[in-house]
């Protein structure tokens, strides 16, 4: 039984961190350790974590450096076959790592393997909202132009297709790894994925299950909209040194999907003004993600706007029959979740 190492890097999550950890430990598949990445916290997020008596349960600490930082750290300290990162606010049902190693090993040619996910709120409720990425066949399209993972929560590596993408930092001089862009303190999954269909022959692939709750919460880095945009450019940016042609011939089209996709964060923020401004750019950037996209492109402007002009009442009503358009599944059997 190959082991795994799961990073999870912690900075203000002491409501959370707890119930995080529990979701790891009680996995099916049981062969892992966990690397908890205090990243300068300062409130009682480490302290709470030393209170698991598991001895696969080790804390490092460092200096706030930000989440990619903090993966790179642990990395550098894992031990494992198999990688797999967690933020510390979100949860894992306990199938999961089972579930994604069984894939792993039958599919050889497959180097990451993610799981749809549930939305929870701050007090893991599930909202009864999915986010419900492509599963296979991902091109580099895809990566450019959609949330390919969902989340950071969501993937399980095989550690040679991080050791495959790692490079060193050319500013500093130093011998260290990198494997997460450590100026990135947003995107950092969708990057590494980018870097991934850009620099190897690993396929990525999704498993049809909601096996992880993405914690939604005001003031989290997913509601800093307009910030989230500025690390896409920043990303663009740098994956043109890496592959220059693809990412000229993507470029336009790949703001205007984000800009979409930040959009529809912003509705489920409930912040209508937003949303809106996002979309409108979207339109003005790659007007064509009417045509390509209709139906999703289109469900997004009657959320955004709806949100923004009219009751809350008559708004929740729609989005409710907006959901049941994309067909969204149920999942009924997640609401009976010990963290609701």
């Amino acid at each position: 039984m190959k082991k795994v190492s799961v990073v999870i890097p912690i900075y203000q999550v002491e409501k959370y961190i707890a119930k995080t950890i529990e979701s790891v430990l009680t996995q099916t598949y049981q062969n892992f350790e966990i690397l908890v990445v205090d990243d300068g916290s300062r409130d009682r997020s480490r302290e709470i974590c030393q209170q698991f008596a598991d001895a696969r349960v080790k804390i490092l600490c460092q200096e706030n450096g930000g989440p990619s930082k903090a993966l790179n750290t642990g990395i550098c300290y894992a031990q494992g076959e198999y990688l797999a990162f967690l933020d510390g606010d979100d949860l894992w049902l306990p199938e999961k790592l089972a579930k994604h190693i069984a894939h792993l090993e039958s599919s050889l040619d497959v180097g990451v393997s993610f799981s749809r996910s549930a939305f929870i709120n701050e007090t893991g409720q599930l909202l009864g909202s999915y986010q419900m990425p492509k599963l296979k066949d991902i091109t580099i399209s895809d990566l450019l132009c959609s949330n390919p993972l969902g989340n950071g929560s969501s993937a399980v590596f095989r550690r040679e297709t991080l050791e495959a993408i790692k490079f060193q930092d050319n500013v500093s001089n130093s011998s260290e790894n990198y494997y997460f862009e450590e100026r990135n303190r947003a995107s950092q999954d969708n990057e590494i994925i980018l870097r991934i269909g850009l620099l190897t022959s690993w396929k990525i692939e999704g498993i049809p299950e909601v096996l992880t709750l993405y914690r939604v919460k005001p003031g989290g880095i997913s509601a800093n909209f307009f910030r989230t945009i500025e690390v896409w450019d920043e990303v663009l940016a740098r994956s043109r040194c890496l592959a220059p042609e693809i990412i000229a011939k993507w470029e336009d089209k790949s703001k205007a999907y984000q800009l979409r996709i930040t959009a529809r964060t912003a509705v489920r923020m409930q912040s209508g003004a937003v949303a809106v401004k996002l979309l409108n750019k979207s339109l003005l950037t790659y007007w064509r993600i009417l045509i390509e996209e209709p139906q999703r492109t289109l469900l997004t402007c009657i959320a955004a706007y709806s949100l923004w002009l009219l009751p809350l009442p008559l708004n929740r009503l729609i989005e409710k029959l907006a959901q049941q358009m994309i067909g969204v599944p149920q999942c009924r059997r997640f609401q009976e979740y010990p963290g609701n």
